[in-house]
């Protein structure tokens, strides 16, 4: 399994702000390019909802199914893929206001594609893509970000 983190600072938005955008998932193949297309499905009983994605994938698409749940209390979107390409693709997306950096926002995600005997090609270039998509959709959603160094994330892990 592999983790993705990204994580941003948005100078123009609250996280409130900040946690609406993310949570309109239609909005984002007009952000980018690598997003062809999302459909989102009627909330369940529960309040989650499915959407099904399809993204460039290096020259081709990926697809999968996810089942998104909306936490506004914690500005949280926690995702789980139901069906697709990946064998496990499950993350979330966090907002949170802090008083030194200003609203920070914080996509993580675990991924395997299934694929054991590729996976040492595969893998990384699934995590560059993903990496470089998100960064992507938070820029057209929030407009200017600033991604926070491996140190910094390092430091709000721990501190």
């Amino acid at each position: 399994m592999r983790e993705v983190i990204v994580q941003v600072v948005v100078e123009e938005r609250t996280a409130r702000q900040a946690y609406e955008l993310i949570c309109d998932f239609r909005r984002y193949p007009e952000l980018t390019d690598k997003v062809n297309e999302v459909v989102v499905h009627p909330p369940e009983a529960d309040g989650s909802l499915r959407s099904d994605w399809s993204v460039i994938f290096r020259n081709g698409l990926m697809r999968w199914s996810e089942r998104d749940r909306f936490v506004p209390e914690t500005l949280t979107v926690e995702f789980e893929q139901i069906k697709g390409d990946f064998e496990v693709f499950q993350g979330s997306w966090v907002c949170e206001e802090r008083e030194e950096e200003g609203t920070v926002v914080t996509f993580r995600s675990d991924f395997d594609l299934g694929i054991p005997s590729l996976a040492e090609i595969l893998d990384p270039v699934a995590e560059s893509t993903l990496r470089d998509n998100i960064l992507r959709i938070l820029e057209g959603l929030m407009g200017r970000v600033t991604p926070m160094s491996p140190l910094d994330l390092a430091a709000s892990r721990h501190g």
